[in-house]
């Protein structure tokens, strides 16, 4: 999760955000080389969503699915399904490169990446864009809130019953380290995933807003400010575990 948060700064705040206000004119602009970093800041970024979603059902299981346990939460299966979603991720955004085409050209040398108007008509790639958007943030957002649902019932249950089995009354406080050890879990969980949800919440708010209502071109416009705070936002959130 840190490696994959680590290249979204490097990638989108490093190369792309202080190379487009500060360093405009650099090798990093020309068409290729800011396509390639493109592809390479949608693939960090959604790796840093979809390895939190995994950090969330691996703690899931390790809390509720106590004979999955022993088999799912090992070093090995961890790698495993990281490496795996990190190729698979890595693949999807490929197309990406071909969304792009050069801003200017100089000295029949291309500068700058604008997406190409197909993009945003034909089916295809309006398919691709619809598809990317669900994959992140919306799936994971709900995944999300749906483990830590479970998760946060399965304890509330767990709890009562093991008082009810220590015999432990109202108002009695006798300590368990086994309820401490899952409330350190459920604290790392809800820090964790927690604040992905918060800090995502307003760029899933624009999206579904921009599709019921449109987008404004005027650049002090509440809802192009409204965008560019979940941008900073979703940016952000891919920091918290660096």
């Amino acid at each position: 999760m840190a490696a994959a948060d680590l290249l979204v700064i490097i990638t989108e705040v490093i190369l792309y955000q202080l190379r487009y206000h500060y360093f405009y004119w650099s090798f990093l602009s020309i068409t290729p080389v800011c396509s390639v970093n493109v592809v390479l800041t949608t693939a960090a970024t959604n790796c840093s969503v979809w390895f939190t979603v995994t950090f969330t059902f691996d703690r899931f299981v390790a809390i509720c699915c106590q004979k999955l346990k022993t088999k799912y939460c090992t070093g090995k299966t961890a790698a495993a399904v990281l490496a795996t979603a990190g190729v698979l991720l890595c693949l999807k955004n490929l197309p990406r490169y071909f969304t792009l085409e050069p801003r200017t050209i100089i000295d029949n040398v291309p500068w700058g990446c604008d997406t190409v108007d197909s993009y945003f008509t034909d089916p295809g790639w309006v398919a691709f864009d619809w598809i990317d958007t669900v994959l992140t943030p919306f799936l994971p957002f709900a995944v999300i809130l749906l483990l830590n649902a479970l998760t946060v019932r399965h304890i509330l249950v767990a709890s009562r019953v093991r008082k009810g089995l220590r015999g432990e009354s109202k108002g009695e406080n006798r300590s368990d380290p086994e309820m401490e050890s899952r409330r350190r879990s459920v604290v790392l969980l809800f820090t964790i995933s927690g604040s992905f949800i918060l800090l995502w919440l307003t760029a899933v708010v624009e999206f579904v807003y921009y599709q019921i209502a449109g987008t404004g071109n005027d650049a002090n416009d509440s809802q192009y400010i409204f965008s560019d705070v979940g941008y900073l936002l979703s940016n952000l959130s891919c920091c918290t575990n660096t």
